[in-house]
């Protein structure tokens, strides 16, 4: 990891912080537990593709915040309901209770309600990306897009769906674009519509994308077989213990790892021909399938 990596993730846990602070909540208990999940730590993956899009198209990363927060903070509440009784039922999230058992269903319920509402407060009040209306609507438009029925929501609604089914790859590969993909494709994205890129930038970005939140979401699936919970933060072989398909249900261990390492390939190809600094966009292609939490 870079210096300049380890800056934008102090920058970053300053920013969300003064977010979440600066909400006009009245009700300490669900502010709390919005603090309690936005402030858990995690990877950082989505706001760290924001900065470094960002920067492979030659755009400060500091006027990119707005866009940091409010794709971690809707990653944020997925996370909170995707643990809920109905949906995933996990007691543990990175490292210590999920939301819903260090507070209540309803709190958590509430506070992933708050959080997704935040997230676009402040994309609509950034005073960065209100230099650039056009570029702001786009943004507003294709995160919304991303997190809703063409994108996270129906991914995990399809992820319910599939319990206790035989998927087919192709089938398997599509939830997950969805559920996971969307997001980490428009936090590679947005930043090339703040700075009104061309087409060509914008679709190898979306590509990028594309390809590293696939490779992401399979490596979590071979995670959840190889890792512990200690390594995780989460419930080990959670999918194996639900009947959930999963990657290495599926296809196995060795080819769900040389798909993982395909994908990246297929994203780094996609990063010539940008005017600004790739590099750490090529890290973050490495890190999604390397990791070992």
């Amino acid at each position: 990891m870079t210096p300049r990596i380890q800056r934008w993730q102090r920058v970053f846990e300053r920013e969300i912080s003064d977010r979440l602070d600066s909400n006009d909540c009245s009700l300490a208990t669900l502010k709390e537990a919005m603090r309690y999940a936005g402030l858990a730590g995690g990877k950082r993956m989505r706001p760290l593709l924001v900065y470094a899009s960002g920067e492979s198209l030659g755009t400060d990363p500091d006027q990119l915040h707005g866009i940091a927060c409010a794709v971690e903070v809707i990653h944020t509440y997925s996370l909170i309901h995707d643990d809920l009784p109905a949906m995933d039922d996990d007691d543990l999230r990175r490292g210590r209770a999920s939301c819903h058992k260090a507070f209540d269903e309803a709190t958590a319920i509430l506070a992933g309600d708050a959080l997704q509402a935040l997230a676009f407060e402040i994309l609509a009040t950034d005073a960065n990306l209100s230099t650039n209306p056009e570029g702001q609507l786009s943004i507003i438009a294709s995160i919304a897009s991303a997190c809703g029925a063409s994108g996270m929501a129906v991914g995990q609604a399809l992820d319910l769906a599939a319990i206790d089914q035989h998927i087919t790859l192709g089938e398997l590969e599509i939830m997950h674009r969805l559920k996971t993909g969307a997001l980490i494709r428009v936090s590679a994205t947005a930043p090339a519509q703040f700075a009104s890129a061309g087409p060509e930038l914008c679709d190898k970005l979306a590509r990028y994308g594309d390809c590293v939140g696939l490779a992401f979401q399979i490596h979590d699936d071979i995670l959840d077989v190889t890792a512990s919970s200690q390594q995780t933060g989460k419930p080990a072989r959670a999918d194996a213990a639900r009947n959930k398909p999963a990657f290495p249900t599926v296809i196995g261990i060795d080819a769900s790892k040389a798909r993982a390492a395909e994908l990246c390939r297929m994203a780094v190809d996609e990063l010539e021909g940008f005017p600004g600094d790739t590099s750490v966009l090529h890290w973050l292609a490495a890190f999604a399938i390397n990791r070992e939490s």
